[in-house]
């Protein structure tokens, strides 16, 4: 069972990297368009290329996308995708950017976020893993876990790239293990203050 003390996640952050576009697509398109929460999203993306990322997820998206200045308030209702070459912080309500160094190889990389939204927000976070290589997400989900939050993880078996949930799932680290359009409708139930029944994590290896 998530949130049997029925406490209002309502301060949401997902994690992609490879095959994360189309992850993203998929459970943005299925959130529940009332969602009362705020939904901070890092994908890893070149820091020389410009895309039309926002506008992409926007087209499918059930609320609105938008790429953050430095200091925009953090308002529920949105998704708010981290800008390239810059790590998106969410702090004191507001959204930050920053130069920092490159973690895990990337600018934004998914670690910074996960990890400023537990020390701000604590049992109000849920921390989602999506497609992916490596293991950038998992010290940001130990993070969150530890101030009271939620870990999510897409199902590794449905994930275009299976190795970043499954570095997620490893040890004892995950609340649970969810299809995209399972994800999506626990992220408006717990944002609700709802407690949700779901079946325990699968192990990290077959």
């Amino acid at each position: 069972m998530l949130n049997p003390e029925r406490i209002r996640r309502d301060v949401i952050v997902v994690g992609a990297s490879a095959g994360g576009v189309e992850a993203l697509i998929r459970l943005f398109s299925e959130l529940p368009a009332d969602i009362a929460a705020a939904v901070a999203v890092v994908l890893h993306r070149s820091p020389v290329h410009e895309t039309r990322l926002a506008l992409v997820l926007g087209r499918r998206a059930s609320l609105p996308v938008y790429e953050p200045g430095d200091g925009d308030p953090l308002k529920p209702g949105a998704i708010w995708l981290g800008p390239r070459d810059q790590h998106l912080l969410v702090e004191d309500g507001r959204l930050r950017l920053s130069r920092g160094p490159r973690e895990h190889h990337t600018r934004p990389a998914i670690d910074p976020l996960f990890v400023s939204a537990a020390r701000g927000y604590g049992s109000r976070v849920v921390g989602v893993v999506l497609s992916g290589t490596g293991d950038d997400g998992v010290r940001g989900l130990i993070a969150i876990k530890a101030a009271g939050g939620l870990s999510l993880v897409q199902d590794p078996t449905e994930a275009l790239h299976s190795g970043m949930p499954r570095n997620a799932l490893a040890g004892d680290r995950v609340n649970a293990t969810l299809s995209l359009e399972d994800l999506a409708s626990t992220l408006g139930a717990l944002a609700l203050g709802e407690a949700v029944a779901v079946d325990a994590p699968f192990p990290a290896r077959e």
